[in-house]
C-alpha cells in the first residue's frame, strides 16, 4: 500500500470504521482487503454484524470529533499517510490510525522506551532520569506512558531534548492528575499519541494497546524496576513479538519491585547500567525494525478467496469448529485456523464476522480469545 494523503470523506470513512466498537486492528484491515475501501465496509457492515446495538458512529458524530481535534491543535494520522511513524507501520497489525498532539516529528528520530514501576523507589527514578537524560543529549527521543514514577522520570529528564508520552486515553485526558504539568508541558515541547478519541477516558482494557504502542515506536525497551506481576512486562512481550530489543536494568533481589527486570535478564534480556550500554544494544536495530519493503497492512491478512454469502453452510460449520479450538487464554490467529483444520480462507472470514458480532475478543497483537 502506498502513502497518501486521505480526502476529508476518507478520513471520515476511516474514523468510522475504526470507532466502531467491536473493529479492532485485525477487524478493520480484514475489512479493507474484503471490501477495498472504508467507505465500502460499512457500508456492507449491516449484513454482517447481526447484534443490532454494534453500529458504526454517525457522520455527525465522527465530524464532531475530527473539528475538536483539528480545534485544539491535534492531529489525526491514518496508516497510509505519510506522516505515520514507519515503525508503527512495520508492526502487524498495523493500528490504523492514532491521534498526535505536539510535535510530531520526535517520532521520527531513533525512539527508546523506557518503562517501569509506578510506585517506583527513589534510586529508581534517578536512574531512569539519568538515563533518559543522557539518551536524548546522543540523540534518541525517549517514549514512556505518561504513568507515575518511572514513566513521568524518564519523561521529565528528556522534555529538552524530546520525549513521547502515549495514552490509553484521548491525548487531551491527563492521567493521572499528578501528572498534569507534565502532560501540559508535553503539549508545548513534546507529543502525545492515543488510538483513542479526544475525551476518551481509559479503562484498564486500553492500556494493553497503550504499551503495544510504546513499543511499537521504539527500537527497544528499557525496564527500569518491575514487580513478577508488572503490567510494565506486558510492553517488554510486546517489544519480543514486534523484534525490537529488550533491556533491563538489574536490582535487588531482596526489593519485589526489581523481580521482573531480574527475571527479564534471566530469559535473555540485556542487562543496562548505563546510556552507552543501550546504545551498544541498539546499535543497527533501526535495520532490524523496519524491514526494506514497508509492510503493507493488509498483506498479513492475504488469504485465499471465500465468498461467504454463497456458502453459508460452510461459515457456520466453520465458527463452530473454530469456537470449539478456542479457550480464554489468547491463541494466536495461525495455530487457532490450523487447530481448528478450517481452510485459511473460510477461517479468516469467520474469524471476522465472530470478532463483529463480539463472539470473540481479540487481542491488540491480533491474538484470539473466548469471549467471556
Amino acid at each position: 500500500m502506498q502513502t497518501h494523503e486521505l480526502s476529508f470523506a476518507e478520513r471520515r470513512d476511516w474514523l468510522r470504521l475504526y470507532r466502531t466498537r467491536t473493529v479492532g486492528p485485525v477487524a478493520f484491515w480484514g475489512l479493507m482487503q474484503r471490501f477495498g475501501s472504508a467507505r465500502d465496509a460499512l457500508d456492507a457492515l449491516p449484513g454482517l454484524i447481526r447484534k443490532k446495538d454494534i453500529c458504526p458512529p454517525s457522520p455527525e458524530q465522527v465530524e464532531a470529533e475530527m473539528e475538536a481535534s483539528e480545534q485544539a491543535g491535534v492531529r489525526i494520522l491514518c496508516a497510509v499517510e505519510p506522516d505515520y511513524p514507519d515503525l508503527l507501520r512495520a508492526l502487524d497489525p498495523v493500528p490504523p490510525l492514532i491521534s498526535v498532539w505536539g510535535d510530531p516529528s520526535l517520532a521520527t528520530r531513533p525512539c527508546v522506551a523506557m518503562v517501569g514501576s509506578r510506585n517506583a523507589s527513589a534510586i529508581g527514578q534517578k536512574f531512569a532520569a539519568t538515563l533518559a537524560g543522557e539518551l536524548g543529549e546522543a540523540g534518541f527521543t525517549i517514549v514512556s506512558g505518561l504513568a507515575r514514577g518511572i514513566d513521568a522520570a524518564a519523561h521529565a529528564a528528556a522534555l529538552e531534548t524530546g520525549t513521547v508520552g502515549v495514552l490509553g486515553g484521548g491525548v487531551d485526558h491527563i492521567y493521572p492528575r499528578q501528572n498534569t504539568e507534565l502532560h501540559l508541558a508535553m503539549r508545548e515541547r513534546g507529543l502525545l499519541v492515543s488510538e483513542s478519541p479526544l475525551g476518551y477516558r481509559a479503562t484498564a482494557r486500553d492500556f494493553p494497546r497503550r504499551n503495544r504502542l510504546i513499543s511499537g515506536l521504539s527500537l527497544g525497551v528499557v525496564v527500569v524496576e518491575a514487580a513478577e506481576r508488572s503490567g510494565t512486562l506486558i510492553t517488554a512481550r510486546y517489544a519480543l513479538e514486534q523484534n525490537r530489543e529488550v533491556m533491563a536494568a538489574p536490582g535487588s533481589p531482596l526489593d519485589p519491585r526489581t523481580k521482573g527486570c531480574n527475571r527479564l535478564i534471566r530469559q535473555g534480556a540485556a542487562l543496562v547500567e548505563t546510556a552507552q550500554d543501550v546504545m551498544d544494544c541498539l546499535e543497527g536495530a533501526r535495520r532490524d525494525a523496519v524491514p526494506s519493503s514497508l509492510f503493507d497492512p493488509a498483506g498479513g491478512f492475504d488469504a485465499p478467496g471465500f465468498d461467504p454469502d454463497r456458502q453459508a453452510a460452510e461459515m457456520a460449520r466453520a465458527k463452530d469448529k473454530l469456537s470449539r479450538a478456542l479457550s480464554f487464554t489468547p491463541t494466536h490467529r495461525d495455530d487457532l485456523i490450523r487447530a481448528s483444520g478450517v481452510p485459511v480462507g473460510l477461517a479468516a472470514a469467520a474469524l471476522l464476522e465472530m470478532e463483529l458480532n463480539a463472539d470473540i475478543l481479540v487481542e491488540p497483537d491480533g491474538r484470539v480469545g473466548r469471549a467471556g
